[in-house]
């Protein structure tokens, strides 16, 4: 960190300059992330369910359409002037161009399936030439563009995974522009006010946004190579401003305090880069380790949050380790000027802070059992917590695509589009027989479609046998079951398990709608410890690093776990039951939390606590180092860091809070959840439980074994 220092101190303009220059190049390819982005990935490429996916499309020819249109004649479909309203219809579609095929119920023979129950309305399905996200999101748009909602007294609804891509990526962009106005405005007000200065406020403003910036290049590149969600994009404008600002307004403060007590501006910025500077680059590698723990995840949604993760403590910690010393150094003790607030003056380590935690110090076990007692009666709203995934309900109930879903859902028979679809591998005749009457008898299976016929309750009748070779491929057989449950319920997953149970002498794969459910949150629950074992472990083995105590590191992961359950508690009583809706904009309550979202959550606000308990840990160390006992270190800790771990949390909070605007309740959880752990966090957390257990564990906090105190001086990062 010193050879840095001393390089970027030499020839701070040559620095700044290159730094600026690399960013604003890196900027040109990372505002081209929007249409690059993918709105899936909650299935498990490697579960059984996609396996079927995948052997329909290859063996079968089933190439599920990227555009599903349905036509709301008001009137009979299989009336001529129906049929001629949809041929025109899709006439203008394939004038547009970029278009590889069209069905419709027409052309597919008019099958039921494919109409209403009421008869008036039916599906157009659409296939394109190209189908990577960035040109299926825009033929789609051209084509919503293009018929708009109704054409001659036909009614048109957008469904599929391009509409639903179009609807996320839409509403994304425009949810971080208006996050992004509520929450830079909102910042600098507040470092206004911790610095009173517009040149030291707009410093770290200026660090996140460098961030925000080479953070969307990175993830550009990535989508490259791989799938990443749109969704990583809520999380860059939230923890890249967030971070870069909360690490140069430690940097920042460090400075002055530094020039304050007399240095040189280069011997300022020296010290406050190996003092500050190492705890925010300490902080930095502790963030990036916790949120990479989630690329263990087999769906890109969760893989997406560890790329973006580690792209944004990437660029927070460039510029704050590398253009921030230079901005320093050139600008003196000018990063003082255009002073529009008079800061009140430090009161030395005898304030308010101190004062707090020799307050609570005193009386640490009545402060921690009272604190503890009020923290579990917000746990305790968790343990009726249900977890499930995302469906279109994400989006406002007035969304185009939510109200061609609830139609969808309304006006067509759901039996026929969720079926159960199962590949047989190797069976005989009298061996699929035997299976498909066991299946058709199990409870919500209102019959099963093979190559053998239609089953019924486990009566075959041959005579309704479809085509064979939509059904027959090889030693492929492909077994369809209806039945009458939500797919994506836990309904879905029991029927799920209950058709994998029964035996069988050959090999099946079960597929369709409700095992893609059961899969993926099974793949979650499966690498679910692994990535707590990855986060609980390189947490305390960091931290040891950090303080050379054992102790530290097993109070703040403790902690965090309060800290974490107090949130789940506020999300399942929002989010689950419902309440607060109107005061988060509305909101459709689905009966459960989305797994994959408070994974985020979780793995997120852990790593940003860190950056409190690191933050306090240092201060408080420094005073224990000199020699100072447990209680003073505490006080003076708190005194010297209290003030700006409030102001950090409050700037976290600012720019992860306006996310509850956002059109997607999983954004509107996102901002909360976060927003809520991180306050939590830096005000109960550390102004009174660490306190209390801190001087409850007395000279026991420092201590550790003498050959691991070796290993924590040899690492380095102990001192």
């Amino acid at each position: 960190m010193r050879r840095l220092t001393q390089a970027i101190i030499r020839r701070p303009l040559a620095t700044l300059i290159s730094f600026v220059a690399l960013v604003g190049l890196s900027a040109i390819g990372g505002l081209q992330v929007f249409p690059a982005m993918q709105s899936g990935g909650y299935s498990d490429p490697n579960s059984d369910s996609m396996r079927v996916v995948n052997v329909l499309q290859e063996d079968f020819g089933d190439h599920p359409p990227e555009l599903a249109i349905i036509l709301d004649f008001q009137q009979s479909a299989d009336d001529t002037q129906s049929e001629v309203a949809a041929q025109k219809i899709v006439d203008e579609i394939s004038a547009l161009g970029g278009i590889d095929q069209i069905d419709t119920y027409y052309s597919l023979g008019r099958p039921d399936s494919l109409k209403s129950v009421d008869g008036e309305a039916a599906y157009v399905f659409v296939t394109y030439t190209d189908t990577s996200a960035s040109s299926r999101s825009a033929q789609t748009k051209l084509i919503e563009d293009e018929l708009g909602s109704s054409i001659d007294g036909v009614d048109i609804y957008y469904t599929g995974v391009a509409a639903m891509a179009v609807a996320l990526n839409e509403t994304i962009e425009s949810d971080l522009q208006l996050a992004e106005s509520i929450a830079i405005p909102l910042s600098l007000i507040l470092l206004i006010f911790v610095f009173g200065s517009v040149v030291a406020a707009g410093l770290p403003l200026l660090v996140g946004g460098l961030g925000i910036l080479g953070s969307f290049f990175f993830i550009w590149l990535a989508t490259l190579q791989t799938d990443v969600s749109i969704f990583a994009l809520n999380l860059i404008t939230g923890m890249g401003l967030g971070l870069g600002i909360d690490y140069a307004l430690l940097i920042v403060n460090r400075f002055r305090e530094e020039r304050g007590s007399g240095k040189s501006v280069a011997d300022a910025v020296t010290t406050t880069m190996a003092t500050a500077g190492r705890t925010v680059l300490f902080s930095g590698i502790t963030v990036a380790v916790v949120t990479s723990s989630m690329i263990v995840f087999p769906q890109y949604f969760l893989r997406s949050f560890a790329f973006a993760g580690i792209a944004v403590v990437g660029t927070a910690l460039a510029g704050a380790l590398i253009a921030l010393p230079a901005v320093l150094t050139l600008l003196g003790d000018r990063v003082n000027a255009w002073r529009v607030v008079r800061t009140t003056a430090p009161k030395g380590d005898n304030g308010g802070w101190a004062k707090l935690s020799r307050f609570v110090m005193k009386r640490a076990v009545l402060v921690l059992v009272v604190t503890l007692a009020a923290l579990g009666g917000l746990m305790a709203l968790g343990s009726s917590v249900k977890f499930g995934l995302v469906d279109e309900r994400i989006l406002p109930a007035d969304a185009p695509i939510a109200v061609a879903s609830e139609f969808q859902r309304e006006r067509f028979d759901g039996q026929e589009a969720k079926p159960v679809q199962m590949i047989a591998t190797g069976a005989t005749d009298e061996q699929l027989s035997t299976y498909v009457t066991h299946l058709s008898q199990l409870g919500n299976v209102v019959r099963v479609q093979s190559a053998l016929g239609v089953t019924v309750d486990g009566v075959t009748d041959p005579r309704a046998a479809p085509l064979f070779s939509d059904y027959v491929n090889g030693d492929d057989q492909r077994i369809v079951a209806i039945h009458d449950v939500e797919a994506r319920s836990s309904d879905g997953v029991d029927l799920t398990n209950a058709i994998r149970a029964i035996e069988h002498p050959f090999d099946v794969l079960v597929g369709g709608i409700a095992a893609d459910y059961a899969d993926s949150l099974e793949a979650i629950a499966d690498k679910l410890p692994l990535v707590i074992g990855w986060i609980v472990i390189s947490t305390l083995i960091l931290l040891f690093l950090f303080t050379g105590s054992i102790l530290l590191p097993i109070k703040a992961v403790a902690l965090n776990v309060v800290s974490l359950l107090s949130t789940l508690g506020l999300l399942t009583w929002v989010f689950l039951e419902g309440h607060l809706s109107w005061l988060l904009g509305g909101f459709t309550v689905t009966g459960s939390i989305d797994a994959s979202m408070f994974i985020l959550i979780a793995v997120v606000t852990f790593s940003l606590s860190m950056d409190y308990e690191l933050f306090l840990l240092s201060r408080i160390k420094e005073q224990h180092e000199l020699g100072l006992s447990t209680t003073e270190s505490v006080a003076i800790g708190l005194q010297r860091s209290g003030r700006i771990i409030t102001a950090a949390a409050l700037v976290l909070a600012f720019n992860f809070l306006p996310f509850v605007t956002s059109g997607v309740s999983t954004v509107k959880m996102l901002g909360l959840g976060i927003a809520f752990a991180i306050l939590l966090d830096a005000t109960v957390v550390r102004a009174l439980l660490v306190p209390a257990l801190m001087k409850l564990f007395g000279d026991a906090n420092w201590w550790a074994p003498k050959w691991m105190k070796k290993i924590a001086d040899k690492a380095g990062l102990a001192h």
